[in-house]
């Protein structure tokens, strides 16, 4: 055991203990003390791990190989959530085991798949605590980012550090960073979501939400809630937020022109989504509800998923086709990435090209990035699209064995996948997770992590534990 491991977890232990702590004075502040006995034993549970985790000395530390971080981050997905699912499990009857799981793995994945049917009925300080494990399984899934970095081609790297490969002071120096621009970005969302008027339990909880690209609502008056057109606008806006690379707005507020890379994918990634509005606001522009459309395309391009019940029929493919690609490669959403598609299909291009004309020279490199995509990298991003296929065929598979019809199931399995809500753009709004068999839960659950960690990192966890040699 490494002591690197065993901080890693302390960290999010105490993380998760501080959000406990935060319920505990919100519900004696507002008299709310049904469920408070819940949230003191998770606030001690995790406060004294954390710390024993943290000041632990028994293991010295170690540098760890690609394969021990994969199945440190791995680790983490399965045993975090099930801290967050204490209170579940304590505060609401007849729930069971599964239930509880399901919906710590959502909210940690920052899925947003809830079992709650009637939200209202739900005790604040619970609505509170499923909001915040999506923060803290958005700000997970930001570090776990950091630590499988190798995973990733230079150009993706140079969008984040100089470093190809991170030593434990540039590591420091991003985490400390993240986690300053997280909060900061966090609180942002909040400001701006009080500028139209929602009252402060609804805005934190949607700012957790949207930083965290989860889905989950904490009410079931969305359309209410946002109702004016600025209301549409500033959400929109917002959600873009997690699109975009966490450190977009800090690497324009410090640019400086020897860093270009550190600016490259956004610009390509926003060059996409001005074509995306663009023609829809051409297109798709009827009824006079573009920005009901505006706040769809923002919410599928940041893998939220959510959206207003007025929503085009005949824009399902277009909407999953936006979550299918997914935003910036160190946001907190999830899809192939836009970067790497415009690549893949500039290399296609080009080796198309070179066919009429062999003498030409052809190359990879996109605007503003100093280097271009090697074959390497182009294999990894090829490679990627093939991996994504085989999990939506077997999720797909696996939910219809759980006697879900085959079109919810291929649009479910893509959600599940991209770690996007179901709701009504997708036409999946009415699906009742509380009543799935165990086996559909199962299956969900376990690609909802995948689709966190990327199933390449299974198969290289798979490929150490089957094939030692």
């Amino acid at each position: 055991m490494n002591i690197f491991c065993l901080r890693y977890f302390g960290i999010f232990f105490l993380i998760i203990s501080f959000f406990s702590f935060f319920n505990i004075i919100y519900s004696y502040y507002f008299n709310l003390l049904s469920n408070l006995d819940n949230y003191i034993l998770t606030f001690i549970l995790t406060l004294i791990s954390g710390f024993f985790l943290i000041i632990s000395k028994k293991y010295k530390y170690e540098k760890i190989n690609l394969f021990e971080r994969i199945l440190i981050v791995f680790i983490g997905y399965l045993i975090l959530p099930i801290l967050i699912s204490i209170p579940y499990y304590l505060s609401l009857e007849d729930i069971g085991l599964i239930n509880c799981y399901f919906e710590a793995i959502s909210g940690f994945t920052s899925t947003g798949f809830t079992i709650f049917q009637e939200i209202e009925k739900l005790d604040q300080t619970l609505i509170l605590w499923r909001s915040s494990s999506q923060w803290i399984g958005g700000l997970y899934f930001l570090f776990s980012i950091l630590l499988l970095i190798d995973l990733f081609d230079e150009n993706l790297k140079r969008s984040l550090t100089n470093y190809i490969s991170l030593n434990s002071s540039e590591i420091f120096k991003q985490v400390f960073k993240i986690i300053i621009i997280y909060v900061s970005m966090t609180i942002l969302i909040f400001i701006m979501l009080k500028l139209v008027n929602l009252r402060s339990y609804d805005a934190y909880n949607y700012s957790l939400t949207i930083i965290s690209s989860g889905g989950f609502l904490p009410n079931n008056n969305f359309d209410i809630t946002f109702n004016s057109e600025l209301s549409k606008f500033i959400l929109s806006v917002t959600m873009l937020f997690s699109f975009f690379s966490l450190f977009f707005i800090f690497n324009l507020i410090f640019f400086k022109r020897k860093n270009i890379n550190y600016l490259s994918e956004d610009i390509n990634i926003l060059l996409y989504l001005l074509i995306v509005i663009v023609l829809s606001f051409i297109f798709f522009n009827y009824e006079n509800n573009f920005l009901n459309i505006l706040v769809s395309i923002s919410s599928s391009v940041s893998n939220i998923g959510i959206s207003f019940e007025n929503i085009p029929k005949n824009l399902v493919f277009v909407f999953l086709l936006l979550v299918i690609l997914g935003g910036s490669f160190f946001s907190t959403s999830s899809g192939l990435r836009v970067i790497k598609v415009i690549t893949l299909i500039k290399f296609s291009i080009n080796n198309l090209l070179s066919h009429s004309k062999p003498n030409q020279i052809y190359s990879n490199k996109l605007s503003l990035n100093k280097i271009g995509a090697n074959i390497t990298d182009i294999n990894k991003y090829f490679f990627a699209i093939i991996i994504f296929i085989i999990s939506l065929f077997l999720i797909s598979t696996l939910l219809t064995i759980s006697n879900l019809d085959f079109e919810s199931s291929f649009k479910l399995g893509i959600l599940t996948i991209m770690n996007t809500v179901n709701s009504e753009m997708y036409d999946l709004a009415n699906l009742d997770f509380y009543n799935f068999n165990i086996f559909g839960k199962i299956s969900l659950i376990t690609f909802m992590i995948i689709g966190r960690i990327e199933l390449l990192s299974v198969i290289i966890l798979l490929k150490k534990f089957l094939f030692k040699n």
